[in-house]
């Protein structure tokens, strides 16, 4: 039989009679996974017989190695990379992470662009982005160019490409960096259409032609020494790779590699790509399974960071940190962009602070000694469950509300606190009825006090049995516990300690559970004294140095030693380190570990606002996709954004989704549809439903 094959091809096969099967079973042709380019890859193919011959095609798809996606999984090591030019600015792991933002302006207002551009540049903005739909904003960039190199600012400029090859094309003489993406690049459009592809030669019709389309603005841009960055954005992948992948990671990385081929093929290196996605578990995922197709294949072009319109104020900011942030703690990254629902400009202040937290990471080699870490899986998300807390007999209060099923989060209350009466409730979210504390969609799990009122203290004790009552969980010391016994409460000990007793601890009069608190520097065999010890959590509280490394090696032994008790990431932040830096530092650290499913619940402790502390537990939840209390709003109008004020209209938004679905019932469940009229365009329809 004649066999064939179609080069960085995919198919979706249809299940129809007479054409290619769905039921045709991957083969694996192994061979040595090796960091360095190499003769022949080991590359998955799908095996297919046409039915009008006897011809057999062999079709590579993405395979990523076993283990390899960053430099360490012990330590954070940058990348390496080669060196992209954008303009005056190197990108690459020689030189500091890039930081980038985009403009709201109309592209067509020259005057305005340049203030803007001007403004992001004076913030420390090292690129600019700004879209370009259409000729006329192409012929405005020439403008814009100029005016600014008149005014004496040379910052890189970016063409934000859609649907306009031709544009881009125009736009290069211009710009210093084009921003493409595959996924509406060539194929026009979004149809949501899912393809079956009958023969092979329709596939490789559609990829020759999307060569055709792009093949001109990659000789452009090699003829000018301009950049361009692929960039996949899992809302607008094309149809092909929707009818084969889905919107999936795998997805993301295959559509931008057929674009990467095509630079390639014309001897073009000075490109980047980047895997975009307003959900972080997904960003995370499918920047994990480029970096491990490039250290595959041998590539080492950088990688641009960000969370597509990840929204505003604290929620944008957390979003960001746990996607961009967690792969700066595995090393990867080498330009970032924030992106929030307003100015630009704003942007760049946590830009910064992220680019600062990589940059310390990787200098400082933040990490634990090596270790064979063997059960977590890169490719494939899943979320190590622990075994929440059961009532026992004789218990004196309900210990099953210490911690919630879909991500918990403990707040620090101290005696000053306990002051507090009912502002109290309220900074822990309790609802109140005639003054008395009841639990609500997101109050506290439970509280953790690092002093213990005394007896005498009937104010403070006071405060403690109203939150018991409702299921409030309390964890304090077991030294503070033995100076003044606290009836329903949870003993902490240091897990060196409890490993020493051999898991049995004398509980002070009261105290009924035990909860243990490692540093990280326990041996494998301390850890497994955890299993079958009653032990109700383990709270993790290393320093940042060893927080991601040291947890995933601890996440690794309790798998391997089978043992489900629930973990809480406990993190301190000094007084120095302002809000917006627990959000970052935070959102990063224990973000990274999140979204591999690796914890169960947070405690964030620090010389800040009680009710700030809780809202930003809450906030990482949700930015990881475990407990949702709140409406998530992703602004994405792609090139819309500059046809009206982002920011205002969201803000419009969201005080017409809280009236619509408080003040408005709809008859039989269906959705209520409002319109927002904003002075720059027709109004924008919306729908405002609950799901």
């Amino acid at each position: 039989m004649e066999r064939t094959m179609i080069s960085g091809t995919t198919f979706k096969m249809s299940s129809k009679v007479g054409s290619w099967g769905n039921s045709v079973a991957p083969v694996r042709i192994p061979t040595a996974i090796s960091r360095t380019p190499k003769a022949s890859s080991s590359r998955k193919v799908h095996v297919v017989k046409a039915t009008a011959n006897d011809k057999i095609l062999l079709m590579p798809e993405l395979v990523v190695p076993a283990s390899i996606y960053c430099e360490e999984y012990n330590v954070t090591k940058r990348r390496p990379t080669r060196t992209v030019w954008v303009g005056k600015v190197p990108i690459g792991s020689e030189h500091p992470i890039a930081l980038q933002t985009m403009t709201t302006t109309d592209t067509r207002d020259v005057k305005a662009t340049v203030e803007q551009v001007k403004r992001c540049a004076d913030a420390g903005a090292d690129l600019v982005r700004i879209t370009v739909q259409g000729m006329m904003e192409a012929n405005a960039c020439h403008e814009i160019r100029e005016q600014l190199f008149k005014d004496r600012y040379d910052t890189p400029l970016v063409a934000d490409m859609h649907f306009a090859p031709k544009v881009a094309v125009r736009v290069a003489e211009a710009f210093e960096k084009i921003r493409i993406n595959p996924g509406n690049f060539a194929d026009g459009r979004k149809t949501f259409e899912e393809i079956n592809y009958e023969s092979p030669e329709q596939y490789a019709l559609e990829v020759e032609r999307s060569e055709e389309i792009f093949t001109p603005l990659v000789e452009k841009c090699k003829a000018l020494n301009r950049a361009m960055r692929v960039g996949t954005n899992h809302g607008s992948l094309s149809a092909r790779i929707l009818s084969y992948y889905g919107d999936t990671p795998r997805g993301m990385v295959e559509s931008a590699f057929e674009f990467a081929r095509v630079c390639r093929k014309n001897d073009y290196h000075n490109f980047l790509f980047s895997m975009k996605a307003s959900n972080p578990l997904v960003m995370v995922q499918a920047y994990r399974l480029l970096a491990a197709e490039m250290y595959e294949l041998g590539y080492d072009y950088p990688i641009h960071l960000g969370v597509t319109e990840a929204g505003e104020g604290e929620d944008g900011r957390m979003k960001s940190a746990i996607g961009i942030g967690s792969l700066l703690m595995d090393g990867i990254g080498d330009t970032i962009r924030v992106s929030l629902t307003e100015a630009p400009e704003l942007e760049l202040e946590p830009c910064r602070r992220l680019a600062m937290l990589g940059t310390r990471a990787t200098s400082e080699e933040w990490g634990v000694a090596p270790f064979a870490e063997s059960t977590r899986d890169f490719k494939l998300f899943t979320r190590r469950s622990g075994d929440l807390p059961e009532q026992r007999e004789g218990d004196v209060v309900d210990y099953r509300g210490v911690l919630h099923r879909d991500g918990s989060v403990l707040s620090v209350v101290t005696l000053e606190d306990l002051k507090k009466g009912e502002r109290l409730y309220k900074e822990l979210a309790c609802k109140l009825v005639v003054g008395m504390p009841f639990k609500d969609i997101a109050t506290s799990d439970s509280i953790f006090l690092p002093e213990v009122p005394s007896v005498d203290d009937k104010e403070g004790r006071r405060h403690i049995k109203r939150l018991q009552d409702v299921n409030v969980g309390v964890l304090a010391p077991l030294g503070e516990l033995q100076k003044n016994p606290l009836p329903g409460s949870v003993a902490v000990v240091g897990l060196k300690d409890f490993a020493a007793a051999k898991g049995k601890v004398d509980l002070p009069s009261g105290a009924q559970r035990v909860a243990v608190v490692s540093d990280g520097t326990e041996s494998a065999e301390e850890i497994q004294i955890l299993k079958a010890s009653g032990a109700v959590m383990l709270l993790i509280n290393t320093p940042i140095e060893k927080r991601v490394h040291a947890s995933r090696r601890i996440f690794d032994v309790l798998k391997k030693a089978e043992i489900t008790i629930p973990v809480v990431h406990h993190m301190k932040f000094l007084a120095s380190e302002d809000a917006d830096q627990v959000v970052i530092q935070g959102g990063s650290c224990a973000g990274a570990l999140l979204v591999d499913g690796l914890g169960d619940g947070v405690m964030l402790e620090g010389h800040h606002d009680l009710n700030f502390l809780r809202n930003t537990s809450f906030g990482m939840l949700q930015g990881s996709r475990m407990r949702s209390t709140k409406t998530d709003f992703v602004s994405c109008p792609s090139c819309g954004r500059t046809l009206f004020d982002l920011s205002e209209v969201t803000a419009q938004i969201s005080v017409t989704i809280f009236l619509t679905l408080f003040c408005s019932v709809t008859p039989h469940g269906n959705p209520s549809y409002v319109h927002i009229r904003t002075k720059q365009s027709e109004p924008i329809r919306f729908c405002a439903a609950l799901f």
